[in-house]
């Protein structure tokens, strides 16, 4: 069941669903509509119905995937296209395709018949349904070919423009992510992870995730700075604490290769240091990078190597 309050403001941000008047009635009605079916729901703050019908018609359009679109028109503060639209009632909706409306219903329709509705219209309006329009396969690879090379900036962009036509896009949601590992913003990875929508927490991408944060913030804690732990290693070489504390102060610091060597290094002296602290910690490097990682695929073989040599 929808809630029964009144429909919730919406986020500049969100394509999906916008609250449109007379200024805008243009571009997020007529210019919309040549690239999705739009929805035009014409309610009131007092109107009963329009508390049942709009939550329905915003769900359906977010769930779309840029296929329809939602345009909320309070009749209260917009009278003006509210008579040129010939508005008797409220809830009234009217769908418009091609710069002009195709169709229209007044009242709070069950769910199945305005779903039904909706469905018929994409068809006749010739508007491509979610799964034939193009997919975000290219832009998802420019946005990780920049990453790839510390663009953080430019694939933030494209991972955010992605999210905002296609809220429960994993792969961009991910990535965005991962563009903050980059930067060591575990504030910003912290608060994503935490409000990420549940459906999409539960993926399996999200545990390298966790992981990582859980890396960055234990490498932030250490607070040693390389260069200091640099100098008492080369005074100390077979106190396995400061490897361990340079590797993830090398971690930290965006070094992964310089890392791995460490603790590579103290499962050379010693296996089981620390209860296999080396080992657990190159396992978790493992599940943070990546499985098909060239770093992990490498140390991986290497690691083999030492334990079983």
């Amino acid at each position: 069941m929808f809630s029964a309050s009144a429909p919730l403001p919406v986020s500049p941000s969100d394509k999906a669903v916008k609250d449109v008047e007379l200024s805008t009635f243009k571009v997020d009605v007529l210019e919309a509509s040549k690239e999705a079916l739009v929805l035009v729901d014409f309610w009131a703050t007092w109107c009963g119905p329009c508390k049942q019908l709009t939550p329905l018609l915003e769900k359906i359009a977010r769930e779309s995937k840029g296929t329809v679109r939602l345009a909320k028109i309070d009749v209260d503060k917009n009278q003006p296209i509210a008579q040129q639209m010939g508005v008797q009632s409220v809830p009234s909706v009217f769908a418009f395709a091609q710069g002009r409306p195709v169709d229209a219903f007044a009242g709070a329709l069950p769910e199945a018949q305005v779903k039904a509705w909706v469905e018929q219209l994409v068809k006749t309006a010739g508007i491509p349904s979610s799964d034939e329009k193009p997919g975000f396969d290219t832009a998802l690879q420019q946005a990780a070919d920049f990453l790839s090379t510390k663009d953080t900036s430019t694939a933030r962009s494209i991972y955010a423009d992605i999210l905002d036509m296609e809220p429960t896009n994993v792969a961009a949601y991910v990535g965005l992510v991962r563009c903050f590992l980059e930067e060591g913003d575990g504030p910003s990875v912290r608060e994503m992870l935490e409000n990420a929508p549940p459906d999409m927490a539960k993926d399996k991408s999200f545990a390298p995730l966790r992981t990582a944060l859980e890396l960055l913030e234990q490498a932030a804690q250490g607070g040693g700075q390389t260069s200091e732990l640099e100098a008492v290693l080369t005074q100390n070489p077979n106190d396995h604490q400061i490897r361990f504390d340079l590797a993830m102060a090398y971690y930290a610091n965006g070094k992964r290769e310089e890392a791995v060597d460490c603790l590579l290094e103290i499962v050379r002296k010693s296996r089981t240091w620390n209860e296999d602290a080396a080992r657990k910690q190159l396992v978790k490097f493992f599940e943070a990078f990546g499985a098909m990682d060239p770093l992990t695929i490498a140390t991986r073989k290497r690691l083999s190597s030492l334990l079983f040599s």
